[in-house]
């Protein structure tokens, strides 16, 4: 038996046995001790108390995270039904006609509102933007494309622009607004007398450029256009340049010799397909600026099959090879708008979304101040619009199938005219989904989906302005 005995003048408890030496345990170590013990029991009982109210927040933030996803949901569904209208003239109920207002008083306004969906997006992981893209439409493009195409494959035909505004996208204008384009170059490019102010056309390679320099050609003086594909720097020389041959090239020159240069030779347009736009110096020349967008996934593949399987210096058959040894190639569109690369490993890093965001925003604001940005696609209700800023009245151009070095490699496949707009052109392109692997397919399509977001953006800029 242990006999407890407190020494009174030391303040110590003995325990020991009867018989044994006294050994005193200190009354300060048992405090400590006693205090440790009712700090791990506090920790324990706080911490099975923590966990069980996160539990609760997780699930409360859970219900609310999918009752905003549907909600989400409902308003791009309901907005789709809203901007794309069914031939047939279904009549909505009253309520969702309440509904359909409701979801307008939250929709974009102005071009800062429709940038800042632009920016979120490039916020995100590749997959992550492809897939609210396609299934949210955040732009409205997608599904006026999706019922554009049913309207052309039902009629044969190409859709009217009253059709478009009346059954398609009828919208106010808002990306547009505030307009950012220098118009006070409009009137003097269309004066055919002056080169004082000529045309510069950034050229997205496989994405329409060679139908617009035969656009230019039809309509401008024979003597004002390049014979070298719209690129008159193919033939410019000075003392610091004179052993240099190169179209669309302009990063070579200055602002002054490019001016100095156009007003010799009395030209009027400027291609530029090799090298990157340079907004902080290129617009301050006295030009009109134009270009031309296609979907991404799409370009890229028409330049695999332009250059490697219809051999013009390609020499790669295999798409996989091509694509990983052309880099240059992953979201070329941010690049051209901006002058700058973006690195294969801030494609999709999580520590590099300022850097996505900046690139972006950067080449929206670019391309925002040019007077025409067309989409290949919609190539066919383009000709109003090329009228009104050009002042060009042959616009067949705009409806023909023109590719250079034709006679290296012709296609007999019967698409030489397109008669069906946006359709014809789909029939005549190869569609991603059936020529490239599940696998390819993925991975091309996220080291493009920025140029995604900036191709969305164009889109809708079109179909304002038309």
């Amino acid at each position: 038996m242990v006999n407890a005995i407190r020494s009174p003048s030391t303040r110590r408890i003995d325990f020991r046995r009867p018989g044994t030496k006294k050994k005193w345990i200190p009354l300060r170590l048992i405090l400590i001790g006693l205090a440790a013990f009712l700090v791990c029991l506090y920790v324990i009982v706080f911490r099975a108390l923590f966990v069980a109210s996160n539990n609760q927040a997780g699930d409360a933030a859970a219900a609310a995270a999918a009752a905003a996803a549907i909600n989400a949901n409902s308003f791009h569904q309901q907005h789709e039904l809203h901007s794309v209208k069914t031939v047939a003239g279904k009549s909505s109920n009253n309520d969702e006609q309440s509904d359909t207002k409701n979801d307008n008083r939250h929709e974009p306004k102005s071009y800062q509102d429709w940038k800042r969906i632009a920016l979120d997006l490039a916020a995100k992981h590749p997959s992550d933007v492809l897939s609210i893209l396609q299934n949210e439409d955040p732009f409205g493009v997608r599904a006026f494309e999706r019922r554009l195409i049913e309207m052309e494959s039902s009629k044969q035909r190409f859709l009217s622009l009253q059709e478009i505004q009346q059954e398609l996208f009828p919208c106010n204008p808002s990306i547009t607004i505030p307009d950012q384009r220098r118009m006070d170059v409009v009137p003097e490019f269309q004066d055919r007398t002056s080169t004082s102010t000529f045309l510069f056309f950034q050229h997205l390679r496989k994405a329409g450029g060679t139908n617009f320099c035969t656009l230019a050609q039809r309509n401008l003086p024979k003597e004002q256009v390049p014979k070298y594909y719209c690129m008159p720097d193919y033939h410019w020389r000075s003392p610091t340049h004179h052993h240099r041959a190169c179209g669309g090239c302009y990063s070579y020159w200055n602002n002054t010799e490019m001016v100095t240069n156009m007003r010799a030779e009395g030209h009027k347009i400027m291609g530029n397909e090799w090298d990157a736009f340079e907004p902080q110096r290129f617009f301050e020349l006295p030009a009109v600026f134009a270009t031309s967008f296609r979907k991404p996934l799409h370009r890229a593949l028409s330049q695999f099959r332009f250059e490697c399987i219809e051999d013009r210096g390609c020499k790669i058959k295999e798409i996989e090879k091509w694509w990983q040894k052309r880099k240059d190639l992953h979201n070329v569109y941010v690049w051209t708008f901006t002058n700058q690369r973006l690195l294969q490993k801030q494609q999709a890093s999580a520590t590099s979304i300022s850097t996505r965001q900046r690139l972006v925003g950067k080449a929206i604001d670019t391309i925002a101040k040019f007077h025409l940005v067309l989409v290949m696609e919609w190539l066919a209700y383009a000709p109003h619009h090329v009228h009104e800023i050009l002042g060009f009245e042959n616009t067949d151009a705009l409806t023909e199938r023109i590719r250079p070095h034709i006679s290296q490699y012709k296609r007999n496949d019967g698409q030489e005219k397109n008669q069906l707009g946006a359709a014809g052109i789909a029939k005549a392109s190869w569609t991603p989904e059936n020529y490239l692997s599940k696998e390819q397919y993925k991975i091309m399509s996220e080291d493009l989906a920025l140029d995604e977001i900036l191709t969305d953006v164009a889109r809708r800029m079109f179909l304002e302005r038309i």
